[in-house]
């Protein structure tokens, strides 16, 4: 089985939410016997294909962006060449340029989506975009959401219920590094042995400058963890509101961000808009035992974190609830720890890289079997 992914980027060049989902994409169903590729943009000089955990990595150059929609006119070649060589094709949405893309490609290939986003900002583009889409997302074979959540609230996939299905992301805790001694009394004597944490982009949907309000008048340590557009303006507000208990440490590598990971109290994620269809850095919290903090956004948020069981939910842009909630968890210890276990619990019942690449393996064959040609004088599929 030779499974293609298409995305707009990729590991080397960048390592965020969509990119882990692949790449534990590519592992779990890699020790399950299927043969992995992706296919993804760089504005990197050199280009060589290359070997990245078990699966290869192809890149062509990134053309031009509008409005965030990344181009590449090599990319069209690239992908018919790639997809004639694959059983599957897999696109990660939303990319409009990826819908030209097959479209142009030709693809016959099976083909699965995995639905990472609704598309929220861009709304008078996104009525240009509106025929494409449709038509882009009726032509696969099949359509798959990340949480039951982000089914039942989204229109879109709505329109496509009968050949949608769940399967929530998952990651495998293997595949983190695992902090030294050294680094992690580092960090503990950096920030503290009670702290709350975020990690992701600094991104405008991430509501960071939500937690910052809430973190005003308080003495509760924060650290934040990552770079990105709207980190200056952060920084900006944090002056302002002369806080001294926020640590904005950047972007860390793996070693660190373990480390964080491991000693930080609480996990707080304050994304308030549905652009956050999901939270990988939300789950890596479950995955380490941590209680959480998120907003009811109507997305897989709430679906990694129960509110009561796991962590506390609280209304979105409500920077009072969010310090409330994180007066609770910080103020009751035992609570805390009660919602850590549950959340580490929930996530190896359901959110483990092996249940994942279990599920995508299971979808990748019946979507080859469904599309297999029949055996001449048969009414049965040609095995394969």
């Amino acid at each position: 089985m030779r499974v293609l992914h298409f995305s707009k980027t990729y590991h080397p060049d960048s390592f965020g939410g969509i990119e882990q989902v692949i790449r534990q994409l590519c592992v779990g169903t890699g020790r399950l016997g299927v043969t992995n590729s992706v296919l993804a943009l760089s504005r990197q000089q050199n280009l060589a294909p290359l070997e990245f955990e078990g699966h290869m990595v192809h890149r062509v150059p990134l053309n031009f962006e509008i409005a965030s929609n990344a181009v590449s006119l090599q990319a069209f070649g690239a992908l018919a060449r790639l997809a004639r060589e694959a059983d599957v094709v897999h696109y990660h949405f939303p990319w409009p340029f990826m819908d030209v893309a097959h479209f142009v490609a030709r693809i016959d290939k099976p083909s699965v989506v995995t639905y990472h986003s609704d598309i929220v900002r861009q709304r008078n583009l996104l009525r240009l975009y509106q025929p494409l889409k449709h038509r882009f997302l009726g032509s696969v074979d099949s359509i798959v959401a990340s949480s039951p959540n982000y089914m039942a609230s989204s229109p879109v996939l709505g329109r496509y219920r009968d050949k949608t299905r769940i399967i929530p992301y998952g990651l495998d805790k293997a595949t983190y590094a695992k902090p030294e001694p050294d680094r992690l009394a580092h960090w503990r004597a950096r920030v503290g042995p009670k702290f709350f944490l975020f990690v992701g982009v600094l991104r405008y949907y991430k509501g960071l400058h939500i937690l910052l309000e809430a973190a005003a008048g308080t003495d509760y340590p924060i650290v934040i963890v990552g770079a990105g557009p709207t980190e200056h303006e952060l920084k900006e507000q944090a002056a302002r509101l002369g806080l001294k208990n926020v640590m904005f440490v950047g972007a860390l590598d793996e070693q660190d961000k373990a480390a964080l990971l491991t000693l930080c109290y609480a996990v707080s994620f304050p994304s308030h808009l549905r652009s956050e269809a999901f939270g990988m850095s939300l789950l890596e919290g479950a995955m380490y035992g941590k209680p959480m903090i998120s907003s009811e956004i109507g997305t897989g948020t709430t679906y990694v974190n129960v509110d009561g069981e796991t962590g506390l939910v609280v209304p979105p842009s409500d920077p009072v609830a969010l310090r409330a909630a994180m007066r609770t968890l910080w103020d009751n210890p035992e609570l805390a720890r009660t919602m850590g276990r549950r959340a580490e619990q929930r996530f190896e019942e359901l959110f483990t890289a092996e249940t994942m690449a279990r599920n995508y393996t299971e979808l990748y064959r019946e979507l080859v079997a469904r599309k297999a040609p029949l055996a001449v004088g048969t009414e049965e599929p040609v095995q394969l």
